[in-house]
This record gives C-alpha cells, structure tokens and sequence, in this order.
C-alpha cells in the first residue's frame, strides 16, 4: 500500500489551504446564507466584451496564440497603460498575456527567486504571496502593516527589512484584504528607499481601476527611475467583471519578462485564445463598463463602511479594491473564533482577518460586490449577532 505521507512534497504539506475558501466552501453547505467572503464582481461580463469572444469561436479562432499572447492584445495592453499611467513597454517584448493576474504572479516570484532569496511582502495582503515564495524555495519577509498607517507600507519598515539577501518586493496596492491604497507621494517615498539597491518589485495593480477619494491609481512603473526594476502585473478580472475569463498579464523590463515567458512556455503555453479576443474588446471599449461598475461599488462602498461603524464594528474607509476591513476587537474574540459564530449562528459568510497574515487579527474582511439587498441583509444579521454575544 502507498504510503502518500512519504511520496508528497514535504514543502507542498507544509503549506497551508486558502483561509479564504474554507468559509466558502462551509458556506456552500448551508442553505439561506449571506456571503460576503469572495471577491468576485457580481456583475455579468459586459456583453459586448462576451460577443466578442462568441464572434472569436464562431470563426473558428480556437488555435494556440504565441506564447506571449495576440500580438494586438499585447498591443492594446501598451496603449491602455500609456493612456492611462504615461508608461511605455515593447509588445514584442516587454508584455506577457498570462491565465489570470495569478500566473504573472507565480511566474514573477519563479523567475526572480533562487532558494533562500528573501522576498518582502506587507501583509494583510492577498494570500498567494507567501507560498508562492515558499514553493520557490524563498524566504518570505513580513511587514505587519497597522491600521494607524491605514494599513501602507512605509519607507521606515522597508528600510527595516531589507536585506543583503533581499531579492524582490511585493507591492500590493490597491491592497485586498484592508482596501488599502498607496498613493503617488507615497510610492516615491518607497522608490526613493529602493533607487540604489538591486531589489525588484513585483507590483500587483488589479484593483487599480478600483481606487476612490480623488485620486486615480498610481502604477509603480511610471514613478521616476521604478520602471527598470518593476514587474507590473495587473489583469481583467476585478475591472471587467471577467472573473472565469482568467486574463491577466505581466510587463516589465525584456530580460525579465523572458525568463518569465520561459516559466510560461512549459507550464501553460497560452493563454485561452477566446479569452484574449474578448479581452481585446475590453482594452479598447471597456472604460464605460469600468466607470458604471465602480460607481456601484463606491455606493455599496459608503453602505457597508456606514453599517459596520453604526453597529459598533469601527471600519476605517477603504480607498481601493472592494473590500471592507473592520475591526471585531471589540468583541473579544479571535477573528476565525467571530467568523465561525458568525456564520453558524446567523448564517453570515465573511472572512477572518488572519487568512490574510498574522496582522489581520482582529479584522475581519467582507466584500462589497454584491447587491445593496444583500449587504444590508448582511448588515443586519451581524448586528443581531453581535446583540447575542454582549
């Protein structure tokens, strides 16, 4: 008989399962349950970026692309970021189309990191970071950002952290859990922190089109001196509502962006060849969608943060992505401990901050991209409970 403790990657065991879908998955379970706990729009894909994709299979558009991706995807990639940021890459050869922000993510990480290379990753922050890190044989770095900083890194901490054996920086602002954004005076607090070094930054921008206040999205790249030691990875799944699609991609310098199409090219060949022409859509029709759907979020944005506080769960405003981060030290308990009453008791699926790093203690996270109906549902269930519990 086999004996799989043995046969199994010891550093594959030793990681541990997504905190997020835990609570999904329980969730699943259960009948009347109000979930706030995914970060998926719950807006259909916009129809014309859908038709498009249709058209690509009705004429027969189902052959492998380049490794790299469409030609013209990578070049309507170059012209959104231009538009938008003011910073240029080659289509040729600095832009990697890649099965969702994850794989530019995880090709990144590969192609930057040999074993015992220290990567530094603030957290709370998405929970891919520190495993990736770890399969690639890394040392994960941590900086507990604080919620009196409103959860940003500061040039304090990074110069802290850095070390001889510092390799890469992760940057992930808009931040998913905390909503956390870094904008543009403080992104050259950080570049100036880094200019003389040989550190690479891994700069994970797919909420950027998520940002509110004011104050558009700064991209890491554009900032003075950042382009040749940034990777910049961003995608169409937050923004464009394309969650299933899995379109992502990564630009950055070519001697970087090689290694990482070499990654790219043994692991997954190409990204789906629908998937690209209706991406293709988005970049040059897409920003209209892009407008309406934030508009909604930044509504929802105001009911949740305004529900948290009235019900005495203290909630600082979250200024990018979709997601609210409030506090529950009030109530005394653990946040997987409240997660898990929570969603017993009232049927209510959120989050606990710690699946997001040991800094999330004390937060819990809950998404706001579901409908006003179902926030305030939501809402008012953890008021009931939170009644129960004093």
């Amino acid at each position: 008989m086999i004996n799989y403790e043995k046969i199994l990657s010891q550093k594959v065991k030793e990681i541990k399962p997504s905190g997020i879908r835990k609570f999904f998955d329980i969730a699943e379970e259960m009948d009347d349950v109000i979930s706030l706990g995914v970060g998926e729009p719950d807006f259909p894909t916009p129809w014309h970026i859908r038709s498009e994709g249709i058209r690509s299979l009705e004429k027969g558009k189902t052959r492998y692309t380049s490794n790299h991706g469409l030609i013209k995807m990578r070049q309507e990639i170059s012209n959104l970021l231009d538009r938008k940021y003011g910073v240029s890459y080659s289509p040729e050869t600095e832009i990697l189309v890649t099965v969702g922000g994850s794989e530019a993510i995880d090709g990144a990480i590969r192609a930057l990191v040999s074993p015992g290379d220290e990567v530094i990753i603030p957290q709370p922050s998405y929970v891919c970071y520190e495993p990736i890190t770890l399969l690639a044989g890394g040392v994960p770095v941590i900086i507990e950002t604080k919620v009196e900083n409103e959860f940003r890194i500061t040039p304090e901490e990074l110069k802290a952290a850095i070390t001889p054996k510092t390799k890469a920086l992760i940057l992930p602002y808009p931040c998913n859990p905390t909503g956390a954004v870094m904008r543009k005076k403080d992104l050259e607090a950080i570049a100036e922190v880094l200019k003389d070094t040989n550190i690479i930054v891994i700069s994970d921008e797919i909420y950027s089109e998520l940002t509110f206040g004011g104050e558009k999205h700064t991209c890491f790249a554009s900032v003075e001196g950042m382009r040749e030691r940034t990777v910049v990875v961003n995608g169409f799944s937050k923004a464009y509502s394309m969650t299933g699609w899995r379109m992502g991609y990564a630009c950055g310098p070519a001697p970087i962006l090689n290694q990482i199409t070499k990654i790219h090219q043994y692991a997954i060949m190409c990204a789906p060849t629908t998937s690209q022409y209706a991406a293709i859509e988005a970049l040059k029709n897409g920003d209209a969608d892009i407008e309406r759907m934030a508009a909604e979020y930044d509504m929802r944005r105001r009911i949740i943060v305004d529900g948290f506080n009235r019900i005495g769960l203290t909630c600082r405003e979250p200024l990018g992505a979709f997601y609210a981060f409030p506090s529950i030290a009030s109530t005394g308990m653990s946040s997987e401990e409240f997660c898990e009453k929570l969603l017993y008791s009232k049927k209510v699926a959120i989050v606990p901050g710690t699946a997001f790093g040991r800094g999330g203690e004390g937060f819990v996270r809950a998404s706001y991209c579901y409908s006003v109906e179902h926030i305030r549902t939501a809402i008012e269930r953890i008021e009931e409970f939170l009644k129960e519990i004093k």
